[in-house]
């Protein structure tokens, strides 16, 4: 039997790592690997901290994740600093991933970019780290895919779970579903399969 490894997904919102590496991670916990999550804030700009909060439970519990970590950092206020590189790097050091997968580093929210710049700095010894694209990446090219065709209903499922965000797109009726279905079929097409995740790789080690 192939080994379990274990694996880390940051992101800086409730809802952020659903929607750029979901399906991959239900690929991962389904094949029996140990998801875990880190989450810096409850994004309580976008909402109810409280309810985000409870959401994002209620999706890593649906995913199967091993463990959520919480940052506690202000939404929109995550600092590029030396105190979140040290935390990450703690996370790390408890969790021992093989995989890592963040935010794109060019993004139009500063959240996303700081935490992306502090994760860089924490994870540079992790032979495998990923980016993944959200709805405010910019110039994101992917060069590595997951086909995701198989979990794309349970993709879907964990984003409607953050139903106080479904519809705050800022583009007239469409969700948040819509969004990641039509990427998820757009970069399945680059891959040449039904629907996909697309990453972009820092570091990837094939080990032969």
């Amino acid at each position: 039997m192939e080994k379990t490894v274990n694996i880390l997904a940051i992101g800086a919102h409730p809802d952020d790592i659903e929607y750029g590496c979901g399906g991959t991670l239900l690929k991962y916990a389904q094949a029996g690997h140990g998801v875990y999550l880190y989450v810096a804030t409850h994004g309580s700009i976008g909402g109810s901290g409280d309810t985000r909060a409870q959401e994002m439970e209620a999706s890593a519990e649906t995913l199967g994740a091993a463990e959520l970590f919480w940052g506690g950092y202000t939404d929109t206020q995550i600092p590029l600093s030396q105190n979140l590189i040290s935390e990450v790097e703690e996370i790390i050091g408890q969790v021992h991933p093989k995989f890592i997968f963040t935010h794109w580093r060019d993004d139009t929210h500063q959240d996303h970019r700081n935490l992306t710049a502090c994760t860089l700095s924490a994870t540079r010894y992790i032979p495998n780290f990923l980016f993944y694209e959200g709805p405010t990446s910019q110039g994101f090219t992917p060069n590595v895919y997951v086909d995701i065709t198989g979990v794309l209903d349970e993709k879907a499922e964990l984003l409607r779970i953050h139903a106080s965000q479904m519809t705050k797109t800022h583009i007239e009726e469409t969700t948040i579903i819509d969004m990641a279905m039509s990427n998820a079929t757009f970069r399945g097409i680059q891959a040449r399969v039904r629907h996909a995740e697309g990453f972009n790789s820092q570091r990837l080690l094939i080990n032969i």
